[in-house]
């Protein structure tokens, strides 16, 4: 029932191109009703053609013959021109449908879909539904209108005859549904393993330094190779179920033709017709039968790519039918003032039972500095996540000048907010595009002050091409100082009044620290500012600074307040001032 709703909307898809579909069938009924014009000149080729002086010009059998295959050809570009045509527009606008849901889907989507399934639905397990379709129109409908015509043509010459050709289609049929199911299966386990395999590939690319560091060659190696044997053998079963009909059905075919064979040469004992049968009644009926054989077994391979591109198509509605992110509410008026306000805030992860921020209550002021600390897990990600609206409360509410965060439209909340965190993320275009990211207009003047504000000055200087660098991908051309900054230049260009540094500094020397958090005070100046950050120049410079653990705020003030106090930060503190931080305390 699902393949059905699936196809359907496939055709539904597919209707909108319907005038060049209309143009493709009349090149398919075109080159069909040419079918049965080859044998139809061969009777009176051989009964007159080759016996005595023919009835007709010499000279009109290889003009009927060219003439006949020069329609087939051109009918059947005009099918292909059209039906490729169809495919690469519903390919491409699958693949931007899956796209863009990719980009609106909640961020916690994430957790349960790994890159390389993506990667494989978008690119490869799409091109299978989309090959099903162009497959399926032009074998439907091309070769059952070529069956139609030489059926009747043959019904035409000899119904007797015909009635032992068709036992090749019921026949067909019944193998047809034998494989169908067994292939259906095979299919869903190829695509898995395809997808697997993507990963294994997306992963090996994405962590190459750790593989070499770590010696993982031969274990990714034999990872790759044990899950690519594995999709060559299902790729092998698959050829198996679908091979096996080829012979079936050309053992059926054979058949049917040696039955027709000795009832024709029968004739004196087993009468076929109510006229005489000449050779060339014989050579045109068997010519036409032998012609319908190539699009009874099109028609009967066309169910392994048809149960490819379903179970295909599974995957890709599936991404497609993904709910997007809420996006409901208003558009804020110009600049926000930046004062946000948690009342009672709970949230848990999806999946987890213990809340990672359990009755959260934080009021912070308009340009306001909040340093965030606390041991791993304690929460501190977990709120700056909440602000964007990445994640949604379970409970209780969090403000922006009064308005609810949900009660906020999506694009107009983040347009409030710049983020820079531990593991920048950077696109493989120049460096001026990846500071203006996001802007359809770029502003010059705007992207040379967060050039010179970032402490990128320097870096341009021994590029030749300076702004225009490409990066390569994620930025892998620089280094990881140069990326940090470059991804602070990109706040600092998008100039929102909420900042989130989520160890903005973490990847830069002590030099360049000092330049960019120079930087970063001015930036921060007026803005209201949480901070994740490892480092105490910051913490120290803090309006005020919250202390998480296991999700609530066990303590909260200045930082001389708070050594002061002589509690959880302060005790952090001393172990970071020792030079004994251990794992997972940020400061």
């Amino acid at each position: 029932m699902k393949s059905n709703l699936h196809f359907f909307r496939l055709w539904n898809a597919v209707r909108q191109y319907k005038k060049r579909i209309v143009l493709a069938v009349a090149g398919m009924i075109g080159a069909a009703a040419t079918e049965p014009m080859f044998p139809r000149i061969l009777k009176p080729l051989i009964d007159k053609g080759f016996s005595g002086t023919p009835a007709f010009s010499l000279w009109m059998v290889p003009v009927s013959i060219v003439g006949i295959f020069l329609l087939r050809g051109i009918c059947t570009f005009c099918t292909q021109y059209y039906l490729s045509w169809v495919a690469n527009k519903l390919l491409s606008d699958l693949r931007g449908s899956m796209f863009g849901r990719i980009l609106d889907v909640p961020i916690s989507y994430y957790q349960n879909e790994s890159s390389g399934r993506l990667i494989n639905t978008t690119m490869y397990e799409v091109q299978q539904v989309v090959e099903m379709v162009k497959v399926s129109i032009n074998t439907l409908v091309r070769d059952s209108l070529t069956v139609v015509a030489l059926m009747l043509y043959l019904i035409y010459e000899n119904w007797q005859l015909t009635l032992v050709a068709m036992f090749i289609i019921p026949a067909m049929a019944v193998v047809v549904k034998m494989t169908s199911k067994r292939l259906r299966k095979l299919n869903q386990h190829q695509l898995a393993l395809n997808s697997e395999l993507t990963q294994v590939v997306e992963e090996a690319t994405r962590a190459s330094q750790v593989i070499r560091i770590f010696g993982g060659q031969t274990y990714e190696k034999n990872r790759f190779h044990a899950k690519s044997e594995k999709l060559r053998g299902y790729a092998q079963r698959v050829t198996v179920a679908s091979a096996s009909t080829t012979p079936i059905t050309q053992m059926v075919a054979s058949l049917a033709v040696a039955i027709v064979v000795v009832i024709a040469l029968s004739q004196a004992t087993f009468p076929i017709h109510t006229r005489h049968t000449t050779a060339g009644d014989f050579v045109a009926f068997i010519t036409a039968m032998m012609l319908l054989l190539a699009p009874l077994k099109r028609l009967s391979d066309l169910n392994g790519p048809l149960q490819r591109g379903l179970i295909a198509a599974e995957s890709v509605f599936a991404l497609i039918d993904t709910p997007a992110e809420p996006d409901t509410g208003i558009v804020l008026e110009g600049r926000a003032q930046g004062n946000l306000e948690f009342k009672g805030t709970v949230f848990t992860y999806p999946g987890q039972s213990v809340p990672a921020l359990n009755n959260l209550n934080l009021s912070i002021a308009a340009g306001e500095t909040i340093a965030l600390v606390g041991m791993s897990g304690g929460g501190k990600t977990s709120l700056v996540n909440l602000v964007p609206r990445f994640y949604t409360p379970s409970a209780g509410t969090i403000t922006l000048d009064g308005h609810e965060l949900s009660d906020i439209s999506l694009a107009s909340l983040r347009a409030q907010i710049a983020m820079v965190g531990q593991n920048v993320v950077l696109f493989d275009d120049t460096i001026a595009a990846n500071i203006a990211y996001g802007d359809p207009a770029p502003d010059q003047a705007r992207i040379d002050a967060a050039v010179k504000a970032a402490h990128l000055t320097d870096m341009l200087a021994d590029m030749p091409e300076g702004l225009q660098t490409m990066i390569g991908d994620n930025g892998m051309r620089l280094s990881g100082g140069q990326r940090q900054r470059l991804a602070i230049g990109r706040a600092i260009y998008k100039n929102a009044p909420i900042l989130i540094l989520d160890e903005a500094t973490s990847a830069l020397d002590s030099e360049s620290e000092r330049a960019v958090q120079a930087a970063l005070d001015g930036l921060m100046e007026g803005r209201t500012t949480l901070v994740i950050a490892h480092r105490l120049s910051t913490i120290e410079r803090a309006d005020r600074i919250v202390v998480l653990t296991d999700g609530e705020i066990s303590e909260i003030g200045t930082h001389a307040s708070l050594l002061k106090k002589n509690g959880t930060y302060a005790h952090l503190y001393q172990l970071q001032f020792a030079g004994d931080n251990p794992a997972g305390v940020s400061l």
